[in-house]
């Protein structure tokens, strides 16, 4: 009995450790991707509370007491003195991410701070702050400013008050909110849902069909290769696109009910264009996962190795994936959009951040499309080489 185990042990181990494509997916992938994912989070998180040490903030002011001036000058700022009448034309450069804060003093300031008694009860001097919370820029030229106005104001024991009232200070449009709040979420989701509908109809497809010898009835058909790859490739596409559909419809009809707990935030600001352009992106990500996946399907042996083969490209998926959580606003640079996979994530987030332009949109269609096609020839080639689909 003993001497039994002992062999089917040794059995097992040997298979294990003489299988080198094994060997990396099941011991040195998972290590090596988990130290990528918690090295690349704890730098993002960092540097969400770190400021472009080449940005000077844009701040405009009226009628910026000297008392006040000469303790910015330390700030990274360049204020810009206007007259009342542009107050309007400043809160919608703010609202339009133009301007990053725009801070109002009541005019003869410091004569009035010093004439102010708190003991009267009679109402302090007031400054207001305008910015906007949707850009990062302008959400830390508020709370730089801010900070510098209650120092200064605690050494006056509390002689002006600071954003009191009930004026609309924060110029964040509703629409720039529900963009900002969605194109952090749902990229994310959008890419996992998609990658694990592609996963789950890709492997069986190839990887099954060869472990349980039915590709190789295939093979000897009169059918072209090339012609059996597409016809499997669009048909995955196909299913892994309904397949995915099913949890983004949940996730959409769940947004109302999400959106009720965050003030009844809206979300109808998205029309027949902006639904248009993500269909696209998201079509053509649905045919890359499957052309990647179905590769790896091919390469393996058994389902359950290329369920751990395609392990790692899955994580890189939502390692990608989360840089939409912390970008704020799709990239401007259009080299970005040559990338696969993130290409796609950043689309997304211009999508729903209102910020998504026909160029970069159509770059990322293209590059996904051609990248399908390149891995349909590799895919090809895999299918006409019988070491690989016969496993010899």
């Amino acid at each position: 009995m003993k001497n039994i185990v002992m062999i089917i042990i040794k059995k097992e181990l040997a298979r294990f450790f003489g299988d080198k494509r094994l060997m990396l997916t099941a011991v040195l992938l998972p290590g090596m991707m988990i130290y990528l994912i918690y090295s690349f989070m704890g730098s993002t998180l960092s540097g969400l509370f770190k400021s472009d040490s080449d940005y000077r903030y844009t701040i405009s002011t009226v009628n910026l007491p000297k008392s006040i001036s000469t303790l910015t000058g330390d700030m990274a700022a360049d204020f810009t003195a206007i007259d009342v009448g542009k107050i309007a034309d400043a809160k919608i450069a703010i609202a339009e991410k133009k301007l990053d804060l725009l801070a109002v003093f009541p005019e003869n300031f410091d004569v009035q701070v010093a004439a102010h008694n708190p003991a009267s009860g009679e109402t302090a001097p007031h400054v207001a702050l305008y910015y906007n919370t949707t850009r990062t820029e302008s959400s830390k030229a508020y709370n730089l400013l801010t900070t510098l106005l209650n120092t200064y104001e605690s050494s006056l024991a509390n002689k002006f008050d600071v954003n009191a009232g009930e004026d609309p200070f924060n110029l964040a449009t509703k629409k720039d909110a529900s963009g900002l709040l969605f194109s952090s979420m749902l990229p994310m989701l959008l890419m996992i849902f998609l990658f694990s509908g592609c996963m789950a109809v890709a492997l069986e497809a190839i990887a099954g069909e060869k472990e349980r010898g039915t590709i190789a009835t295939m093979l000897i058909t009169p059918v072209k290769r090339s012609e059996l790859v597409m016809g499997k490739i669009i048909a995955l596409a196909i299913v892994a696109l309904i397949s995915g559909s099913s949890s983004i419809l949940g996730t959409l009809l769940s947004l109302p009910r999400f959106m009720s707990a965050t003030k009844g935030m809206p979300t109808a600001f998205y029309g027949f264009v902006d639904y248009a352009m993500l269909a696209a992106v998201v079509l053509s990500t649905v045919l890359l996962f499957i052309s990647m996946i179905s590769i790896v399907s091919a390469y393996a042996k058994t389902v359950k190795e290329a369920q751990t083969s395609v392990m790692p490209l899955m994580i890189v998926v939502m390692l990608v994936g989360v840089t939409g959580m912390f970008s704020g606003t799709a990239q401007t640079e259009t080299l970005y959009y040559f990338i696969p996979v993130y290409n796609s994530v950043q689309s997304m987030v211009g999508i729903l951040s209102f910020n998504a332009t026909a160029t970069y949109i159509s770059i990322t269609v293209l590059v996904n499309l051609l990248l399908s096609v390149a891995c349909g020839f590799v895919l090809t080639w895999m299918f006409n080489n019988e070491k690989i689909m016969f496993n010899k």
